[in-house]
């Protein structure tokens, strides 16, 4: 190790100890709410973001304010964002490390830790794609292991051999709960081979062992392409976070592990640094100065007031819309239309990655993707292991990394395995570290096809909630394919639902090439003055099927997008005909169409001469038998409710 380096190295290290004891004076004195302490731990994180060039990815976690500090993070910003200030990386949005620097190569956590896992796999992928030769750095702790997220991503790691260093920060405690609470194994040592997976176990207190532990582990994952597994063993001196205090640690052993944390390791043996006791003295009191004068400044800038139009405005990244002109149609069923947008966008943006459980030789269990392994190569076209979770924040990470990335779940009832990457990761990146994430999640959905509880299922509604998402559901082929590939071309997280019921009972003619309609444009499907029936995805046929069938002049509005929502068509509509039904497969409560019914009510009770009337399928799982199926969905009592309202 060369003076240069081993200077910087030590200056870090000294620097994070200097923030750490200055963080816990301000706790005190309320000059910030909340603090989760690496105190003991800083050796860990000055060590392996050292191993790594400035431009290789870090997945951070709470104790790793080392890799803020090495990767040169102004410190008055960095306060900023402890205090809640504009000037913090979320604007005051979100507290302590949950933040990213794009510009530090440092992609931040969400509470629910084993998350960030699995995007540095997909950050991973992006650099084997690319073929840059670079590495991704993880931190977990040894808590978080117990977590699925866990699993899920060392196995894509080892599945998909990625350049992932994860580093286990094995403090022996998650919070108040002891190691042996957690697992039954003496070291992670034992964990590594599972997986097919070199690991290491190494004292992460002592700065040089670490050093030089860290720096092998990046060159392995470099020059081999694959993952690696690191033991990183060290102690929480601290509280999980300083409010939850160390009641719980059993008396007499912080007072033991105090003799054994870093800079009690390096004051022993400041001599194999080149270094003298006085030395670090001097070089503390003069980091302390430092850090005051940046958390001063920071302290001294305004106080944040809540700015509704600007958060609004910050829940998506901006995007504009493809203007390619279409070419000849031909005739295409829903299915063929989808696979042929996945083809369109494939060859327009080389960087679209497709991931999903059985979708490249065998084409995904539709045939979405038939015939694109062989087109465009086993590297774009990924079966994935069966780890919803994992998947999602590995699309994730790769469009973090600058990609483009597909998900298809092979059915949309599967996505509750990995709800919490969506609708915690995913749709709230943007708002929370203006860090846009260019994710398609194609969904499967819908009953009509005999298929039971499980694989039929409405789950529009749950990411209708979940600001930071768009939610499209097309009901035609054509429709389909344009808002596909607007979906791909938008730089924002889009849940994409297309209904299997008509995967090959609908067909029309579909325009070649590049097409595109806007996101949150509704359309008109059939036009009429008595009643309106708003809806989406299969409602809409049957909404014209029952329009055709009828001797009243009924209108029928095909929302394609839920969110953004087209409301103004709906208002438009009803200044016409001045009734309304609200169609949904899903059932009522919490279901869409209660909030479309609830805003007609609100905002357009003036236009309206009869109730607002919401049509859903029955409160119960959706049943198997193709009879008992067809009694429980909203179809069946469309016509009752239609004819109700045409006569109030």
């Amino acid at each position: 190790m060369n003076d240069a380096r081993t200077r910087q190295i030590l200056h870090d290290f000294i620097l994070t100890r200097a923030i750490e004891e200055k963080m816990l004076i301000y706790l005190r004195q309320g000059k910030i709410s909340k603090w989760f302490a690496s105190f003991g731990q800083e050796a860990l994180s000055v060590a392996a973001t050292h191993a790594l060039s400035k431009d290789e990815f870090m997945c951070t976690m709470h104790r790793n304010l080392g890799a803020f500090v090495s990767r040169e993070v102004p410190l008055k910003r960095l306060f900023a964002q402890f205090q809640g200030k504009a000037e913090g990386y979320t604007k005051g949005r979100d507290r302590s490390f949950h933040f990213g620097a794009m510009e530090h190569h440092i992609v931040g956590m969400i509470s629910h830790l084993g998350a960030q896992l699995g995007v540095a796999c997909g950050l991973a992928l992006r650099e084997k794609l690319q073929e840059t030769g670079k590495c991704v750095l993880a931190f977990t702790g040894d808590g978080a292991t117990s977590q699925g997220d866990f699993h899920e991503a060392l196995n894509v790691a080892a599945v998909w051999s990625l350049p992932v260093v994860f580093v286990v920060e094995r403090n022996y405690w998650g919070l108040s709960t002891p190691e042996h609470q957690q697992f039954i194994f003496d070291s992670f040592e034992q964990k590594g081979p599972a997986y097919g997976m070199k690991t290491m176990s190494f004292n992460a207190n002592n700065l040089e062992e670490a050093t030089e532990s860290f720096a092998e582990a990046a060159e392995y994952a470099r020059g081999e392409g694959k993952p690696i597994l690191l033991e990183a063993k060290t102690f929480r001196l601290r509280g999980h976070e300083e409010a939850s205090g160390t009641k719980y640690y059993p008396e007499g052993m912080i007072a033991e592990m105090e003799k054994k944390e870093p800079m009690a390791l390096l004051r022993a043996n400041p001599q194999g640094w080149g270094v003298t006791e006085g030395w670090i003295d001097e070089e503390l009191a003069r980091a302390k100065k430092v850090v005051d004068g940046a958390f001063h400044a920071a302290l001294d800038l305004p106080d944040l007031e809540y700015d509704r139009d600007e958060s609004l405005a910050d829940v998506y990244a901006p995007s504009s819309a493809l203007s390619e002109a279409p070419e000849a149609p031909r005739e295409l069923r829903f299915i063929d239309a989808i696979h042929d947008a996945l083809g369109e966008a494939m060859r327009k943006w080389p960087e679209l990655v497709l991931m999903g459980q059985d979708i490249a030789d065998y084409g995904g269990v539709f045939k979405a993707t038939e015939g694109y392994m062989t087109e465009f190569g086993e590297a774009r076209v990924r079966n994935t292991p069966l780890c919803e979770s994992a998947i999602v924040g590995t699309a994730m990470g790769y469009a973090i990394g600058g990609g483009k990335s597909m998900m298809e779940m092979q059915f949309a009832d599967f996505v509750t395995t990995g709800f919490n990457q969506i609708v915690n990761n995913l749709a709230k990146l943007h708002w929370r570290w203006g860090q846009h994430v260019d994710v398609v999640v194609r969904m499967p959905t819908g009953a009509g096809v005999a298929a039971g509880p499980y694989h039929s299922q409405s789950t529009e509604a749950w990411f209708t909630h979940v600001p930071g998402l768009k939610v499209v559901y097309p009901a035609y082929p054509a429709e389909a394919k344009a808002l596909l590939l607007a979906s791909f071309n938008d730089p924002n997280p889009v849940m994409f639902f297309e209904h299997k019921a008509l995967y090959r009972t609908v067909k029309e003619e579909v325009p070649s090439g590049i097409t595109s309609l806007n996101l949150g444009q509704a359309h008109v499907q059939r036009p009429g003055s008595d009643l309106t029936i708003v809806s989406y995805g299969m409602g809409v046929h049957w909404a014209m099927k029952l329009a055709a069938n009828n001797d009243a002049a009924i209108e029928v509005i095909n929302l394609r997008t839920l969110v953004p929502l087209d409301f103004e068509s709906v208002r438009n509509s009803l200044a016409k005909t001045g009734r309304v039904v609200v169609l949904q497969e899903d059932i009522a409560v919490g279901g869409y169409g209660e909030y479309i019914a609830s805003r007609i009510a609100r905002e357009c009770f003036e236009l309206l001469d009869a109730p607002v009337e919401l049509v859903s399928s029955d409160p119960t799982p959706i049943p198997f038998a193709a009879g008992l199926e067809q009694g429980f969905l909203a179809s069946a009592r469309l016509e009752d409710s239609v004819q109700r309202i045409l006569d109030y």
